[in-house]
């Protein structure tokens, strides 16, 4: 009898998914990974899990304790049921300005939710600096205390994403990927897969796909924190500071993506490829097209599809709020 004995053992180990319309187009393999198939919904249970299991080696994370995290949402989520299942307490600081889908989770699986104004990085209200003077705070007066995950400064988060979903991408292409490419949230994700593929191959191609109004294009690709001009309705990823996870990825190419480059690729793949996926997958893939242009025809590249759509439908969805921003609508969706 094969079965899991609790709901870490349902993390990772994700397929590989071909992607027929982008393939074609470029005349290369584009494979997704199918994180949106972990059980909190994303990319991020590797992350939190990751965190967690550090956090315990260490003796840091008591039986009973608190986990605080500032996240743009999944990360929470992750963090959230694992400290269900695990037998912790999940305090989670979040922009109030993400989705209400993902407020809504947050809520329905019990966390401690805070929610605070959008503030830059460099302000003290920023929400991941809020969720440190909250650890401070809980550390001090809570019997079994607390921890601050720190998912963007944190190396947990690409080590376990070196020794999982980049061990995996290797074994799953049989070692014949030539390029990986995704957007950043933390940089944990770019940052351990780049070292786990080219820890096997340094010839693998690693790319950055940066949102438009982020820095990490420019930063990559001249060396300076430069903010690209314009922005995006993405949530999740495009960040203005190079974290200590970002600072360890081997990144050779980056591109900057427009939202309007983006967001067609998610729409045509529900319309024609049966799968509802975030705003973040569309950078991804838009990301991946870029990457096989510049290898050209014949090459293989992986991309990660880091959550599903629905998490997001009150406005990558929504023909009121695409139209008021002057982007694409899906044709099923116009008014």
């Amino acid at each position: 009898m094969h079965t899991a004995t609790d709901v870490t053992q349902l993390i990772g180990n994700t397929p590989l998914l071909h992607l027929k319309q982008v393939s074609e187009k470029t005349g290369c393999t584009i494979l997704g990974k199918a994180e949106f198939m972990n059980p909190g919904g994303s990319v991020k249970d590797r992350t939190a899990l990751g965190i967690i299991r550090a956090a315990q080696e260490s003796g840091k994370l008591q039986p009973g304790g608190r986990i605080v995290e500032g996240t743009a949402g999944n990360t929470g989520i992750g963090l959230t049921l694992l400290a269900n299942a695990m037998g912790y307490k999940s305090t989670v600081v979040m922009p109030i300005t993400q989705s209400k889908e993902k407020i809504d989770t947050l809520e329905l699986l019990g966390a401690d939710l805070h929610l605070v104004g959008a503030a830059s990085y460099s302000d003290p209200n920023h929400y991941v600096h809020t969720a440190e003077r909250l650890a401070k705070k809980f550390a001090g007066k809570e019997e079994q205390g607390a921890i601050w995950a720190r998912q963007f400064d944190n190396l947990a988060n690409m080590d376990i994403h070196c020794r999982t979903t980049g061990a995996e991408i290797w074994e799953q292409t049989d070692g014949k990927v030539d390029g990986f490419i995704c957007a950043v949230g933390t940089g944990g994700t770019l940052a351990g897969v780049s070292a786990a593929l080219k820890g096997k191959n340094p010839g693998v191609t690693i790319g950055l796909a940066d949102p438009a109004g982020a820095s990490l294009y420019e930063y990559f690709k001249n060396g300076e924190l430069k903010i690209s001009e314009g922005g995006s309705i993405i949530e999740g990823i495009g960040i203005n500071h190079v974290t200590d996870n970002i600072a360890q990825a081997q990144v050779d190419v980056s591109f900057c993506i427009q939202d309007e480059e983006a967001l067609p690729y998610i729409f045509d793949l529900l319309k024609y490829e049966g799968l509802c996926l975030g705003g973040s997958a569309g950078i991804n893939i838009a990301g991946a097209v870029r990457l096989a242009e510049n290898l050209g025809p014949g090459h293989t590249i992986v991309t990660i599809l880091c959550d599903y759509g629905n998490r997001y439908q009150s406005k990558l969805f929504n023909p009121v709020f695409l139209e008021n921003r002057g982007l694409p609508v899906p044709h099923w969706l116009v008014i």
